[in-house]
């Protein structure tokens, strides 16, 4: 699984607009109860060249993503981005409209969310209660600049502090990435007293000091804007609706691209990367994937062997990338040499993956008539130029083929299914669902029926989304581009992913739509099937 979400810890709408008076300024509202949160910039409504603000606080629980992180649950810095998410909350005021933009700063002062809930009047005073309101951080401390308290400029400790989304409509959600800060505040370099969120200085209300209102908490912002932007919701944490509530999303690529069941001899018809092939190793300790002892997380050792007589078992002189070996198998030498060993040609370098995981990439090239069956073992590379002497962990076999040209474009139409799915899933579980594919135009003889099982089709590059059955709410988006967070794996069975079942509201249905990427067509294919599956509470 390559999404985690995590909810917002506390939030709270801070003003400093007027109250229905025009007269009395709601500096001391608190609206930490309320559904949602906004923001706006008023400029001259109580008078001309009066401004009237108001912001959003934030704050998510950073402390579990460190812990996440260190039970594996999510990956290591560099290796996973964050994404801070508000949604757009519809309500029967006016939006901002022209183009404008929201600015995330990190807050430098702990504060206290509240329990206000009045955000039309602002009549939910703090008057020394708990909460957070343009004044004071605190019942205990006063902000020292109202409106907040904010990291103003970079610096070697925090150098990104500054996070902004451009906005045309008015309508958007607010997406975007603060892995910067997320880190910052993972490592404790930062502390994490959240974010404020708010126009940028462009589109704050400018500030006119002849009406000598310094006093009442107005920025001093002579240089804002002089049109009101009026006002910009979006859901709270204490939201009734499961997928608006605002969170952090992390998301990362964690496919395995295991090409054991397709691994191909070098070919002139293939670029350099595509000649490179893919296999895993997976070691299972009592049912359990555990690393390897002596390796643990360092790198791993496989050469590779032409078969026995009877095919059974390796035989002869492991390949190598030297141009005087004469195995019946090579490493090639025309090839850049990154995962070959540097001392010792006949071993390519392996690399561990996660817990109990390891991979190992190669191109080789066979003879004339190259072997239709190789076997790979995996040891310690201790053996130096006889890698046989070394520790031997796991011996397998591949099957690899030649790759050929093709006198026509082909644009397949398959025939999918999830294997294993079943009706429903509790909410704490993740789960692993197998695909099935075959291509629709598949024509068995009655001899192909009756001797042999049909093969998956395995998709390069497979997508998943998931959606709400009821109302066809998208709960999780396909995730095509860089994060790569929601494309399939796949092995010598076939594709296959795992999903985490607490990213979904229990107590409804839901299905899975799949898109296949088109090569001929540079583009994404959604499949016309859907798998649907419940999510509860509880297993009965």
């Amino acid at each position: 699984m390559a999404i985690k979400k995590y909810v917002a810890t506390a939030d709270n709408t801070i003003v400093n607009a007027y109250q229905e008076n025009l007269t009395t300024r709601g500096t001391g509202s608190n609206a930490g109860a309320a559904d949602v949160i906004e923001t706006f910039s008023i400029y001259g409504r109580q008078s001309s060249g009066s401004a009237e603000l108001s912001r959003i606080l934030i704050k998510f629980p950073i402390s579990q993503i460190t812990s996440d992180r260190s039970s594996n649950k999510i990956p290591g810095s560099g290796s996973v981005k964050f994404y801070l998410k508000l949604y757009n909350a519809a309500n029967s005021k006016t939006v901002p409209s022209g183009t404008f933009s929201l600015v995330a700063e990190p807050l430098s002062k702990n504060w206290q969310e509240g329990f206000g809930l009045d955000l039309e009047s602002y009549s939910d005073l703090t008057h020394g209660n708990i909460g957070s309101n343009w004044m004071s951080a605190s019942n205990a401390a006063a902000w020292t600049q109202p409106g907040g308290d904010y990291i103003t400029a970079a610096n070697a400790a925090y150098p990104y502090r500054w996070f902004s989304q451009t906005f045309y409509t008015g309508l958007e959600d607010f997406e975007i990435d603060i892995t910067q800060m997320v880190e910052l505040w993972s490592a404790e370099t930062l502390d994490n007293y959240g974010l404020g969120i708010h126009f940028s200085g462009a589109y704050e209300a400018h500030y006119d000091p002849s009406d000598g209102n310094y006093d009442t908490g107005v920025l001093k912002n002579t240089t804002g804007s002089t049109i009101s932007y009026y006002t910009k919701r979006f859901f709270a944490r204490g939201t009734q609706y499961f997928f608006k509530r605002p969170v952090i999303e992390a998301r990362w690529d964690s496919t395995r691209k295991d090409e054991r069941g397709e691994v191909m001899y070098s070919s002139s018809l293939a670029g350099v990367n595509d000649n490179l092939n893919t296999i895993y190793l997976y070691n299972y300790v009592r049912g359990r994937l555990s690393d390897i002892p002596s390796i643990g997380t360092n790198a791993i050792y496989v050469s590779f062997y032409s078969g026995s007589d009877d095919n059974s078992e390796p035989s002869g002189q492991a390949a190598s990338s030297s141009a005087t070996t004469r195995a019946a198998i090579q490493l090639p030498t025309t090839l850049p040499h990154t995962h070959v060993s540097s001392i010792n040609p006949y071993v390519v370098t392996g690399a561990h993956v996660s817990t109990g995981i390891y991979k190992a990439t190669f191109a080789i090239t066979g003879a004339r008539a190259p072997l239709t069956k190789i076997f790979d073992v995996w040891h310690d590379g201790t053996g130096k130029n006889k890698p046989w002497t070394g520790v031997e962990y796991v011996t397998a076999s591949i099957l690899p083929t030649n790759l050929s040209a093709s006198q026509t474009v082909a644009k397949p139409v398959y025939y999918i299914n999830i294997t294993n799915l079943r009706g429903q899933y509790v909410t704490n579980e993740t789960a692993r669902f197998n695909l099935f594919v075959r291509n629709k135009d598949w024509s068995p003889t009655i001899y192909t029926v009756a001797n042999s099982t049909v093969e998956t089709t395995t998709i390069h590059s497979a997508s998943y989304r998931v959606f709400r059955v009821i109302d066809a709410l998208e709960a999780v988006s396909y995730g095509t581009g860089s994060d790569a967070h929601t494309v399939l794996s796949h092995d010598v069975s076939g594709n296959y992913f795992d999903f985490d079942m607490s990213l979904l509201d229990p107590g409804y249905e839901y299905a899975f739509k799949f898109s296949f990427y088109d090569s001929a067509m540079s583009s994404w294919s959604e499949q016309p099937e859907l798998f649907k599956f419940r999510v509860i509470d509880n297993e009965y």
